[in-house]
């Protein structure tokens, strides 16, 4: 069976819009492509630029790529204690490239940088990804695929408890190192 794969390489964003009062934003991108989803890992970084520098396959029957028109890259502001904060949204139009891909078997798209739209129609910032569209794909090849799983992060529980644990590990890696086993030279 033939299938078409869409490549995204996220590559970044600079220009955000900064939600937070006091302290440096974390974000991660939900990128939706027809009725697949996957989510980035979470940037920390500077208000002035984000790099995620991930890639994202997904792949279709041939059939199915027919329905798809778009690409949505919703971008969140990470949080601990909510599922996020919406920050803006981008959506790259597939048509074009869809059309051209099928008459060449492969089209690719340097990173480029598309406008982040923010919840009033506004312009804040830009994000920047490539996009690669392959065709007459065998679905037997493998492949990654980043699916999202609900949140992305731990919950604050798991990670009081990584704490803890990593806390104990390195007083007793420290303590093992400490006993060594002294022995008398012969004379």
């Amino acid at each position: 069976m033939t299938e078409a794969i869409l490549e995204i390489l996220l590559v970044g964003a600079k220009g955000l819009k900064h939600t937070n009062l006091v302290g440096k934003p974390s974000y991660f991108v939900i990128i939706e492509c027809g009725k697949k989803v996957g989510t980035s890992k979470i940037s920390r970084a500077n208000h002035k630029e984000i790099i995620w520098n991930g890639k994202f396959l997904f792949a279709f029957p041939t059939a199915e790529w027919e329905h798809i028109t778009h690409l949505k890259l919703k971008i969140i502001e990470a949080e601990y204690f909510t599922d996020g904060r919406f920050v803006g949204e981008t959506i790259v139009n597939l048509k074009g490239i869809m059309l051209e891909g099928n008459d060449k078997g492969v089209i690719e798209l340097r990173p480029t940088r598309y406008n982040v739209v923010l919840e009033d129609d506004s312009y804040k910032g830009e994000i920047k990804l490539g996009l690669k569209f392959i065709t007459n794909g065998d679905s037997e090849t493998k492949r990654r695929e980043f699916v999202a799983e609900g949140r992305n992060s731990d919950s604050i529980c798991n990670t009081i408890m990584k704490v803890w644990n990593m806390t104990w590990g390195s007083v007793l890696c420290f303590c093992r190192k400490t006993n060594y086993d002294y022995k008398e030279k012969g004379n």
